[in-house]
């Protein structure tokens, strides 16, 4: 399985979707809640270019947040871009 990173934060109703979109499409991921993780905000600006959250990262390559995974979710590609 692909390494799946998400980049939230509390409260956030979108990284909470994001983080269900995912679960039921039975995909494992870590996450780095920028609530307990200062330094991960750094880290996400550094390695997407973003600010913004949630950001999903698959493989070290940037999914997009919110939108993204949920067009990809509903469109099937989510399940092709997760294939091992």
């Amino acid at each position: 399985m692909k390494d799946v990173v998400i980049y939230s934060t509390d409260p956030c109703s979108f990284c909470a979707r994001v983080k269900g979109i995912l679960s039921s499409h039975g995909v494992e991921f870590s996450e780095v809640n920028l609530t307990k993780d200062p330094a991960g905000r750094v880290e996400l600006a550094q390695r997407t270019g973003m600010m913004t959250f949630p950001q999903v990262l698959v493989d070290g390559e940037l999914l997009g947040g919110y939108a993204e995974v949920h067009a990809a979710a509903e469109d099937g590609t989510l399940e092709d871009l997760l294939a091992a």
